[in-house]
């Protein structure tokens, strides 16, 4: 479960060249710039993730000419988002404990304090790009499709020690699935499940492909109790299109059957009987802490373009086959985002 407010150790200040006021403080894969002296090593302090919706209240409200927000589904507030001060970018917020008294009999590190501080996800309503007439919200097979960044979990790296991995590509859309049970087939969004009546335009997609009849002629010739498929739509007017696609395309990054995520290769067979694409394969290989020991090495990794020449996102990795892992009570993937991208589109 991912904590957009958390309670962690500082473990590193650096100063910024020809900074007089602000300097860097580094909390787990993170840094922020905060200003100088208020922080020193081994301090604790209340972490703000990026995409953290933070509420009105006094000590936010220096926030206001920056990252204020409002829309219909969170209200107002204040979103953070990658920053840069003096070439420097800074990753989300870093506030001392002390300023909240609701936190006084707080002191544990990764303490998630999002609740307590009305912290929520930002979220834009999806009817704006993709959406259509909302019937439900998503099925108990089709999971939120947030990754974990390593940056919130650096000791992920040292979890994919001695397993086989891939790198694949992370695409720059929207997440949609569809999926069929005892109750049928449906289509979802992030977070919601969609009718059939001609006002999705992922539903439209789903079926100017037949996708529908192909997924139940597999969950039937397998006689399967249910399996979810979960891509990403890219497509003029999703995302600023960074893609650069003429036309949609959905591309797919988790298959489930019977409840259980399939390996990477039962996923691309799937894929190839459904005549469905996956997400670009960059990279297979077997202990990706000997390759890539740090945080620092998989951001360069995560560097790059799209085929026709748009930054990329990043990556996402994951084990050839599903190992769960316990730090993040999931099975084993994580995302590495491109502070490139984040620069240029943030």
């Amino acid at each position: 479960m991912r904590k957009l407010a958390s309670i962690q150790r500082i473990w590193k200040i650096e100063p910024i060249e020809g900074a007089d006021k602000i300097e860097l403080a580094f909390v787990l894969g993170w840094q922020c710039v905060v200003n100088k002296g208020q922080f020193k090593p081994m301090d604790l302090a209340v972490y703000f993730e990026i995409d953290s919706f933070l509420p009105i209240r006094d000590e936010f409200e220096f926030l206001r000419i920056s990252s204020y927000r409002k829309n219909d589904i969170l209200g107002e507030g204040f979103r953070l988002k990658t920053m840069r001060f003096r070439g420097q970018i800074s990753q989300g917020l870093l506030l001392p404990l002390g300023q909240f008294n609701e936190l006084d009999a707080c002191d544990e590190i990764g303490t998630d304090v999002s609740e307590a501080l009305g912290v929520r996800k930002w979220e834009v309503e999806e009817k704006i790009t993709t959406g259509g007439t909302i019937i439900g919200e998503l099925p108990i097979d089709v999971p939120h499709t947030d990754e974990t960044r390593v940056q919130a979990e650096p000791e992920l790296i040292n979890d994919f020690k001695g397993l086989d991995y891939y790198i694949s590509t992370k695409m720059d859309g929207s997440s949609h699935s569809i999926s069929i049970d005892d109750d049928g087939f449906h289509v979802t969004g992030h977070n919601y499940e969609y009718k059939n009546d001609g006002k999705s335009s992922f539903y439209e997609f789903v079926n100017s492909l037949g996708i529908e009849a192909k997924l139940m002629d597999y969950y039937k010739a397998n006689n399967l109790n249910i399996i979810t498929i979960q891509g990403e739509l890219c497509a003029p007017g999703i995302q600023k299109n960074r893609l650069k696609l003429t036309k949609p395309e959905w591309y797919v990054f988790t298959i489930r059957v019977n409840g259980n995520r399939v390996g990477l290769k039962q996923m691309q067979e799937i894929c190839k009987t459904l005549h469905l694409s996956t997400v670009p394969i960059e990279e297979v290989g077997n202990d990706l802490p000997s390759k890539y020991p740090t945080v620092e090495a998989l951001l360069e990794r995560a560097d790059g373009e799209y085929p026709k020449g748009g930054k990329k996102e990043g990556i996402v990795i994951r084990p050839v086959e599903p190992v769960y892992c316990e730090r993040i009570s999931a099975s084993l993937s994580m995302k590495v985002v491109s502070n490139k991208y984040l620069i240029k589109n943030e």
